[in-house]
């Protein structure tokens, strides 16, 4: 057991910032070893237990104080350890590529999994249930980009807007725009293609 979570504590300190979850470490041990692993580090302050089934590495600021997990790498974590497609709302997804200065007043997050409700810490985080035309099976990257469009409508949507996230864009997610193309609204398909020509003149 010992062994177990020095292996586990090894992981862990690569990535700081990240939220964990049993299923991250399935690789090292049974689903009961590493829950008693799991529970003896947040016992030894190795780990903290932000919300059920999900873990981090504590973090103190000198003038903040401990810091909170942040609300991308929570929903990650519930994305992989439910098995769940998560996207932001269209109006946060315009908002975080730039395309809108609108911000939400809490977390929502759109999914193929159920409805639900996570409280980490003092913070909530609301999934809502869509259809899986809405929250398609995409790269993450995609559906970012098919929701922001869906954000700013049909009628929104200009050429000066698409050649921002042309910029914005690195190369590979414009690729995935291509590959992913089926998976978006018809009506999408030319600005999309738009958006990732670019791509094909780099190559």
């Amino acid at each position: 057991m010992r062994q177990l979570a020095q292996r586990i504590a090894r992981l862990v300190r690569k990535e700081p910032a990240r939220v964990f979850t049993p299923a991250d470490f399935l690789d090292l041990g049974t689903p009961h070893a590493v829950g008693m692993a799991l529970s003896r580090m947040v016992r030894a302050g190795a780990l903290r237990r932000v919300a059920r089934g999900l873990y981090d590495v504590p973090r103190n600021h000198p003038l903040l104080g401990e810091l909170s997990p942040s609300t991308d790498a929570v929903v990650q974590a519930v994305a992989r350890r439910d098995g769940v497609v998560v996207q932001p709302l269209d109006v946060e997804a315009t908002n975080l590529l730039g395309l809108s200065e609108q911000v939400v007043a809490k977390p929502v997050y759109e999914t193929n999994g159920p409805s639900r409700k996570l409280w980490v810490g003092e913070q909530e985080i609301e999934f809502k249930h869509r259809s899986p035309r809405r929250v398609t099976a995409a790269a993450e990257s995609s559906n970012l980009v098919f929701a922001a469009l869906r954000g700013l409508g049909k009628a929104h949507v200009t050429m000066e807007r698409v050649a921002h996230l042309q910029q914005m864009l690195p190369p590979k997610q414009r690729a995935q725009l291509l590959k992913d193309l089926p998976l978006a609204p018809a009506w999408m398909h030319p600005y999309l293609r738009h958006i990732s020509s670019r791509q094909r003149e780099e190559m």
